[in-house]
């Protein structure tokens, strides 16, 4: 069993700062990328940024310059540093994982269940 547990969300004003974390446990042998994606009412989850199990990162244009995606492999958590957020990244956000449960190079995805986060105008 593998749970992916998300922290960190809340409500900022215009112009501030939060940072996620989400910290995958349980019966994990390694994970590969992982990725942050948001998700507002009656739309599509977007993918927001992702990191390689080497490092790499990759940004949605809409929070290039803004987000910073990183990771701990020691501990198997990834974090979202988000700074100048707008009203527009309202939304509920979810991290994602390629874990790997018996060596057998098999990954499957896992999602956490979702924090919140409102930017006030």
């Amino acid at each position: 069993q593998v749970q992916l547990v998300e922290s960190g969300g809340g409500l900022v004003r215009a112009g501030g700062s939060l940072r996620l974390s989400c910290a995958a446990s349980g019966s994990i042998f390694s994970i590969n990328a992982m990725a942050w994606y948001r998700q507002t009412p009656g739309k599509q989850r977007e993918l927001v940024a992702h990191i390689s199990s080497g490092g790499n990162t990759n940004y949605a244009d809409s929070v290039k310059g803004r987000f910073t995606i990183s990771r701990d492999n020691a501990k198997n958590t990834v974090y979202l540093q988000m700074n100048s957020l707008k009203p527009e990244d309202t939304a509920v956000f979810y991290c994602n994982a390629e874990i790997d449960t018996s060596g057998s190079e098999y990954w499957k995805n896992y999602w956490g269940q979702g924090t919140q986060v409102t930017v006030s105008s």
